[in-house]
């Protein structure tokens, strides 16, 4: 019985029945779809592990992260809005919003100019930026990246996140503060025609403004190419989510009475974990949604990563180093880990520990901008030693020896000797002058 509602389950989200209703039924395909992949998402564990990691990391990172953009505020003389926007973050907890409102910035203020200055600035600067840092992982994670920025990359954008970032949601949020008071928009209010969609537009600036900071995030933050157009369908997914469960939750605090009474003093803390913890669940799911409208073959699988047979990954070393040694002979061109996963239509978390393998062997390298470039003369890379990382190379072995019958010990040494000597000493370079003279 069960197994019999599972295959009509799947049949109704997976299958066309919906689509003979035309539009509504494809938004409502959708809807499930997408539904059923973050549920499945989020019980498998890795959001909701990656979402408390986050935590962590923000009860360590907070109060550096705001002294530092409070001493980047205060250069411009919009320090003073930093603590209306900290409480309109945690405006969900109610009074104990304002209390630890008051709490953090008693400690930011405490950080005297004195005290942020040579290892203590380096410190700081060090907390805040592992917090972006840890954001990125876990956008990498969602996005299938298995490789992060390199540590000058990430120092420069990071650094820019936190400076410019901050400086302008600040003046974002006081221009629309300082607009309301202009004679012409008191005016316009005051006019009876005119002013429900003043009050309309007035309601939803903070959707507007959520939305823009988490499609900023998810656009800028993963170590990949996020189209705009998923970015933006991520966060307004994550931005009415954050909102409503901001609601939810204010609402939850209010009437929780017999939660404080158990857990008396504690129930600040728990409270405020609580409401960081959804914070970045809610960021990370739509992270995922925003992955998923730009890559729908990935909504029914998950995180099942392909699996490819053996003589696939000796065609994508050999492709690998073939893309590669074209794009370095032309001087106009470079390649790099994304652009390679695009050509060859192949996720880049299965390209990449093949990258990882012929690095390894010393047949390709990394630049500090993450440009990929053989690893020596290419007249003297064998495409033999290419299939040899992805044939001999990685095995994890024993501390015993396996006992072959001899007789495949033997017809395993023809099967490599005849690979050998098909191949002979051809060369990766001799490999690009055919494939030039076949173009």
């Amino acid at each position: 019985m069960i197994a019999g509602l599972n295959i009509k389950l799947d049949e109704l989200i997976w299958g066309d029945v919906l689509h003979k209703y035309g539009l509504p039924g494809r938004l409502v395909a959708g809807i499930l779809r997408n539904l059923y992949a973050v549920l499945r998402d989020i019980f498998t564990g890795q959001l909701t592990l990656r979402a408390m990691s986050l935590v962590y990391t923000t009860l360590l990172s907070v109060v550096p992260l705001i002294a530092v953009s409070f001493a980047v505020l205060k250069g411009f003389g919009v320090d003073k809005d930093l603590e209306q926007y900290l409480y309109g973050v945690l405006e969900p907890l109610g009074e104990k919003g304002v209390e630890i409102t008051g709490q953090v910035m008693n400690l930011v203020d405490n950080v005297h100019g004195g005290v942020i200055g040579g290892i203590g600035l380096a410190f700081f600067v060090y907390t805040a930026i592992s917090m972006v840092q840890k954001i990125e992982e876990s956008f990498n994670y969602v996005w299938y990246v298995s490789k992060p920025r390199s540590f000058a990359t990430r120092f420069v954008e990071y650094s820019a996140v936190l400076i410019i970032g901050t400086l302008a949601v600040t003046l974002a949020l006081r221009t629309v503060a300082s607009l309301g008071k202009e004679d012409l928009v008191v005016s316009m209010q005051e006019n009876t025609m005119i002013s429900p969609i003043f009050e309309f537009a007035s309601s939803l600036t903070p959707y507007a403004v959520i939305i823009a900071i988490f499609t900023f995030l998810y656009k800028f933050m993963p170590n990949t190419n996020v189209k705009l157009r998923s970015a933006l369908v991520g966060g307004c997914a994550g931005g009415f989510l954050w909102i409503t469960a901001s609601m939810l939750f204010g609402a939850f605090v209010t009437n929780s009475y017999d939660r404080q009474a158990i857990y008396a003093s504690f129930a600040i803390a728990i409270t405020a974990l609580i409401w960081l913890y959804l914070n970045w669940l809610i960021l990370l799911i739509g992270s995922q949604l925003a992955f998923y409208f730009q890559n729908p073959a990935y909504m029914k699988i998950g995180r099942r990563e392909p699996r490819l047979s053996n003589a696939m990954r000796e065609r994508l070393a050999l492709n690998i180093m073939l893309n590669v040694g074209t794009a370095f002979r032309d001087s106009s061109r470079s390649i790099d880990l994304r652009a390679l996963s695009s050509k060859l239509r192949i996720p880049s978390i299965t390209v990449a520990p093949i990258i990882l393998g012929l690095e390894a062997a010393g047949l390709l390298t990394t630049a500090e901008n993450e440009e990929l470039l053989p690893g020596r003369e290419m007249a003297r890379i064998k495409l033999n030693d290419i299939l040899a990382v992805v044939r001999v190379e990685g095995e994890t072995g024993s501390h015993r020896e396996p006992r072959w019958s001899k007789a495949v010990a033997t017809l395993g040494a023809t099967i490599d000797s005849a690979v050998e000597s098909s191949l002979g000493e051809m060369t990766l370079s001799q490999l690009l002058d055919e494939t030039e003279q076949q173009a």
